[in-house]
């Protein structure tokens, strides 16, 4: 029977399969942080109970590192003691942690992948909805909750609902590589199907328009599936997935042996059917930018802020969203998004904070000065990516730009630690949520791509990067 890439993998991890019920799935790999590993440990030591696998256990501090000075003193007392509890747990139930002076430190979603940790084939969890993001590898890889964390803990299983199989297709070429991104196709995706598009799901992204790109820019694409109310989204391993993942810190010694496997094993079959489907050209799309207050709520930035009546289409529950959204996010409908001023811009998050995504900004920002109007910085998702970019000289390019170079976590894209908005600050940012106070209490977020973000950091506003000078 044909079967689809995620019907191979999950079928591959079933250790019970209970009729019109939950399945019970092995996992392979289980990585936590700080923020939501807590309760589970406390669990553990409730009922004395141990940690089946702790050496299929990693973990990461990122939520809530400062990204200034790694000696500063936390004074937030809540993060202090989340960084101080995983500290404890990982001693106690002897679990690798790269802490905030490890090399390898870095946010979860960044270095699982970066570690080699993240293989084809495999289930890997965490308490954290982007662990989508390492989908990208051919990897059934999803967020879970804390009751599910002390779960895998003690059985490295995992009680799971059977989720239906959705087919992203995403045809045409690119025509410019450089201003069009990843960033851009997945919120042209979210755009067109809607947070709730994927509920139940989990997406596989298909077609040229996704082999073409690179495996940072593949993880970008899953990283946001989540956003689509998908639980997690797939892209069948190929040549470009196995040779990114050879020769890294924890790649298996028989890496050879398990690629010519998954060669053959780790795609959907020709005739494999699909529960749900959808269709994207990527030959015309523009430049995304955000203006809500949910990612789906995007334009093209050659286009105007939609009023309520346009975008809700006749739903008046998204009518009455929107008009929510237009009075928090302070615009007038007919605006011209090139028209909406900055105050911040944020390059970072698990989903835009890799080597390519700055390299990419960079070439935007080099012998050019960030507006006087604005504050901008550069938060890389994982120390070896800081090491790295440092290396080809790319801070050197952000700092004569007056971007503020940051050590590497989450920072700006949750207000769970120094790096928040004021009341009212609007923001150019490359994280994956655009919530009411997702950077901070009053907070006025708009996605968009890394260069995109750096574009507006040097006009000042939003502004078609392909009508820009680049150096």
């Amino acid at each position: 029977m044909s079967q689809t890439l995620f019907e191979k993998i999950w079928e591959s991890h079933v250790v019970v399969e209970k009729e019109n019920g939950p399945s019970l799935l092995y996992i392979d790999r289980h990585l936590i942080h700080e923020v939501t590993s807590p309760q589970a440990f406390d669990g553990l030591r409730m009922k004395k109970r141990k940690v089946r696998r702790p050496d299929l256990t990693i973990a990461t501090m990122d939520h809530n590192v400062p990204t200034s000075k790694r000696t500063l003193q936390i004074i937030d007392q809540t993060s202090a003691i989340q960084i101080q509890t995983l500290e404890k747990n990982c001693k106690e139930f002897c679990i690798k942690l790269f802490d905030m002076n490890s090399p390898y430190q870095g946010i979860v979603h960044v270095i699982g992948p970066q570690l080699g940790i993240t293989l084809p084939g495999t289930t890997i969890v965490c308490g954290d909805s982007h662990t989508s993001t390492q989908g990208a590898f051919g990897a059934f890889a999803f967020g879970i909750g804390t009751s599910d964390i002390e779960h895998v803990l003690v059985s490295q299983t995992l009680w799971l609902e059977t989720l239906k199989p959705f087919e992203i297709q995403i045809e045409g070429k690119i025509r410019n590589p450089f201003a069009i991104t990843a960033k851009d196709i997945i919120l042209s995706i979210i755009k067109n199907i809607g947070t709730d598009g994927g509920i139940g799901t989990v997406i596989e992204y298909r077609g040229q328009g996704i082999t073409e790109l690179s495996m940072e820019q593949r993880m970008t694409i899953c990283n946001m599936s989540v956003e689509a109310g998908a639980r997690a989204g797939l892209i069948a391993p190929d040549q470009k997935t196995f040779d990114y993942l050879r020769g890294r810190k924890y790649t298996p010694k028989n890496y050879e042996d398990l690629v010519e496997l998954w060669k053959d094993d780790l795609k959907s079959d020709p005739n494999a059917k699909f529960e749900k489907s959808f269709r994207l050209n990527v030959d015309d799309i523009a430049p995304q930018v955000s203006w809500g207050t949910n990612p789906a709520m995007t334009s093209d930035v050659t286009e105007t802020v939609p009023s309520p009546e346009e975008f809700a289409k006749g739903d008046e529950i998204q009518q009455k969203n929107v008009e929510k959204a237009l009075q928090y996010m302070d615009l007038k409908p007919g605006t011209d998004i090139t028209d909406i001023n900055i105050d911040r811009v944020f390059i970072g998050s698990c989903t835009n904070a890799r080597l390519e995504d700055l390299i990419e900004a960079s070439k935007v920002v080099k012998g050019k000065k960030v507006s006087k109007k604005v504050r901008a910085m550069v938060v890389p998702g994982s120390q070896m990516v800081k090491k790295e970019a440092e290396k080809m000289g790319l801070d050197k390019i952000f700092k004569e730009a007056n971007f503020d170079w940051r050590e590497s976590g989450c920072s700006m894209c949750l207000g769970m630690n120094p790096d928040i908005l004021k009341p009212g600050e609007r923001c150019a940012s490359t994280s994956n949520r655009n919530f009411e106070g997702r950077q901070g209490a009053g907070g006025r977020t708009h996605l968009v791509s890394p260069v995109m973000a750096a574009a507006a950091a040097i006009v000042g506003h939003f502004v078609d990067v392909r009508e820009m000078e680049i150096n």
